[in-house]
């Protein structure tokens, strides 16, 4: 017992600065988030003047708030538009360089820089100088004779200047799709060829199964990461999710309402909400596995 104690104690010693953040930057803040969302609480006024309100801020989200709205339909459709055009980017590119070449090491690294940049504030500085109207983009297109436009101030392709950023910024799930490649047995192609395959039957029939848990894998963090877009958004729109609404993502509307009109408790309220849609959401992607993701110790 002596022995199992010292253990348990040893144990919980070298756990403790894992279990400290958990619940001093995880746990208790999240139960304070939920809290403060049935509340008026403001940022400024005393904890004196809180008032419950209740499930009020829920109610205003979806009947009494339109931008909310607005962020949304926004946020669902950069997540459905760029998730697979980044996947199909990071697939591709990964095929290209699945290959015994000398310059393989340089090019992967040049394709997995971007994701090393992040969701930087430079990178998004960089990327909203390039798509103004004296930028590097419209330079481009002046070669070629085409006259460019202010694209972030232009309603109808500023959010699609962000899908860009999203989907060139695919290094991270190419790498995991280069392990994939490589985790498929050469036997599996040699015998197809022999057989008569194409290559596109070879890809259909033998790396889309092979890859199949790897693309579940990537999918299921781009998904998450692609409703959780924030600081593009707020750099190349200014903080405003303008023109009209256009840029204005989820995460950048929650910030609005608890750091620019002090509703922390709506903002709050708007966390729990995208907390329980992103696990809702995750857990669809998860109930469709097993119609499509094969595993190779499957018969």
């Amino acid at each position: 017992m002596a022995v199992r104690r010292r253990e348990g104690i040893a144990g919980y010693t070298f756990l403790s600065p894992w279990l400290l953040g958990l619940f001093g930057i995880t746990a208790i803040p999240m139960i304070g988030s939920l809290i403060l969302s049935f509340t008026n609480y403001d940022l400024l006024s005393p904890w004196s003047e809180l008032e419950w309100v209740g499930v009020r801020n829920y109610a205003r989200m979806f009947a009494d708030d339109p931008h909310y709205v607005e962020a949304v339909i926004v946020t669902v459709v950069f997540a459905l538009v760029a998730v697979p055009l980044k996947l199909g980017a990071a697939l591709g590119v990964a095929l290209l360089l699945n290959r015994n070449s000398r310059a393989n090491g340089l090019f992967r690294g040049l394709f997995y820089l971007p994701s090393l940049l992040g969701g930087s504030v430079a990178l998004a500085l960089v990327w909203r100088a390039m798509w103004s109207k004296d930028g590097a983009v419209n330079g481009f297109l002046g070669l070629f004779g085409i006259e460019g436009m202010n694209w972030i101030n232009e309603p109808d392709w500023a959010l699609s200047t962000l899908v860009v950023l999203a989907v060139w910024q695919f290094g991270a799930p190419m790498v995991i799709f280069l392990a994939g490649l490589k985790q498929i047995p050469a036997e599996l192609y040699e015998a197809a060829s022999v057989d008569g395959a194409s290559r596109a039957r070879l890809f259909w029939h033998i790396t889309l199964p092979g890859l199949s848990p790897v693309i579940f894998f990537n999918l299921v963090l781009e998904t998450i990461n692609g409703f959780q877009g924030f600081t593009s958004a707020y750099v190349v729109s200014g903080g405003t999710g303008g023109p009209v609404d256009s840029t204005l993502m989820y995460t950048l509307y929650l910030y609005q309402a608890g750091f620019t009109d002090y509703e922390m408790g709506y903002a709050s309220a708007m966390a729990w909400v995208f907390l329980i849609a992103i696990a809702v959401i995750t857990a669809i992607v998860f109930s469709t596995g097993k119609f499509w993701v094969h595993y190779g110790d499957q018969s």
